[in-house]
């Protein structure tokens, strides 16, 4: 990954927001580095939600629905019986 210095080197002066390294904190404490125009140099941006705690990455909610599907399955041809010999 290139750092940050280079990368202003090639943007318009005056025209952009300050371009610097942060470090971001998931929600099971790891951290990362990244560039970003959040805060200021070295601040921490401490996340609430991440794809290791979030529904949307983990399949969660997908699996409450899922279970909900097949309960309103079962309950709707709860009659219906097969023809087997």
């Amino acid at each position: 990954m290139e750092n940050s210095s280079a990368i202003r080197s090639r943007m318009k002066k005056n025209i952009h927001p300050d371009y610097h390294q942060i470090k971001v904190e998931m929600t099971d404490g790891t951290q990362f580095e990244t560039n970003s125009t959040w805060g200021k140099t070295g601040e921490v941006l401490k996340l609430e939600i991440d794809p290791k705690s979030h529904s949307a990455w983990t399949g969660g909610k997908q699996k409450l629905m899922d279970k909900g599907r097949i309960s309103k399955f079962n309950k709707k041809f709860q009659n219906f019986k097969s023809q087997k010999n």
